[in-house]
């Protein structure tokens, strides 16, 4: 299995190198922003898309139009993203999971709820419980070690996770990850904060500071088999072969799906050196632009057009002739008020 996943990366990875720069920089953004929602929405943290994006490309330098003003919480999550593998290679010590921590949680609430931020949880929150049902018929799924313990356990889990050896750090990514749940060192953020430490290995793994491939996205879509490896794992032996099996599979299908993300990119660079050729105006620009947004759902039509363009029906339906006349947009089948437009998946530059 970890055979199969290395040549997979190094296929994904050659594939981004033979990129221009701004291919390469728009890829590692849209990957790092779906990275950060996503891990978020695990655990029921909706982040919203555009302010995630904003912050990135703020952070990164990049250039990208339209930019949001983002809240504290959305730069707290991205500064520690960005820390964990733009900064792959430095050492991850005590200190730096505490920043980590108190970038999190910014105003020092989990939701409503006051928390230790930058701390260690205390004995005042033992025990450290994962449960579920309601009041008198909870079940606790998995106990932390006792808070008394956590210096002694984060400081072997970081020895371990910086000591040189054998292991392969895509290996070394599903173990930490685990490990690190497993201690479950803070009042909240464990989740979020062991993910950054697996994207921290797989980016010493794939020796580059971009990510090309979203591991967060694809635990976020298995999310009720993570969690339940998670817990059948925690309730068995130190022995942990079935969770990395998971883990290799998971990251199997995250990489696989990144080549579908990368084709949409390369067919985005290739549709507008087309209507480069010919620009189209500010309202077909516009409307262009939101159809190759992943957010967008369903196919166009002339009042949906209208309303997100601020125009008229008729200047929509001129609009949308145009495009459909110059190969850009292809009617759907049906007709009268159901009539609809989709992207070309192909783009014949003749």
């Amino acid at each position: 299995m970890l055979g199969d996943i290395r040549h997979r990366q190094g296929l994904l990875l050659g594939k981004m190198e033979s990129l221009g720069f701004n291919l390469k920089q728009e890829a590692s953004l849209v990957t790092l922003t779906s990275e950060i929602v996503k891990s978020s929405a695990i655990e029921g943290e909706r982040l919203n898309t555009e302010e995630v994006r904003s912050s990135i490309a703020q952070h990164l330098g990049i250039d990208v139009a339209g930019l949001v003003r983002p809240s504290r919480d959305v730069d707290g999550i991205v500064e520690m993203m960005i820390d964990a593998t733009h900064n792959c290679f430095e050492a991850l010590t005590q200190e730096r999971l505490l920043a980590w921590h108190s970038s999190l949680f910014p105003t020092g609430y989990s939701h409503l709820h006051l928390i230790k931020v930058g701390r260690w949880r205390s004995l005042e929150t033992d025990p450290m419980q994962v449960v579920s049902g309601a009041i008198g018929r909870r079940k606790v799924h998995f106990q932390a070690p006792r808070a008394d313990k956590l210096e002694q356990e984060v400081s072997a889990f970081l020895s371990w996770f910086e000591q040189s050896g054998d292991m392969d750090p895509v290996l070394k990514a599903g173990v930490a990850h685990f490990w690190f749940i497993t201690i479950h060192p803070f009042e909240d953020g464990n989740g979020r904060i062991g993910r950054a430490i697996a994207d921290m290995a797989l980016a010493r793994a794939d020796g580059v500071q971009n990510r090309f491939y979203s591991l967060s996205t694809q635990i976020e879509a298995e999310r009720k088999a993570y969690y339940d490896q998670l817990e059948k794992q925690q309730r068995a032996t130190p022995d942990i072969t079935d969770w990395l099996e998971w883990f290799l599979g998971c990251l199997k299908r995250a990489i696989m799906n990144a080549e579908i993300g990368l084709a949409k990119i390369l067919f985005k660079a290739k549709l507008w050196d087309k209507i480069n050729e010919n620009p189209v105006n500010e309202r077909q620009r516009f409307i262009i632009n939101r159809m190759l947004d992943p957010e967008f759902k369903g196919y166009m039509n002339t009042s949906k057009y209208a309303k997100l363009a601020k125009c008229s029906a008729d200047t929509a339906l001129r609009d949308i002739q145009q495009l459909k006349a110059r190969g850009l947009l292809a009617q759907n089948s049906g007709g009268g008020r159901s009539t609809s437009y989709r992207l070309l998946d192909t783009i014949d530059h003749k």
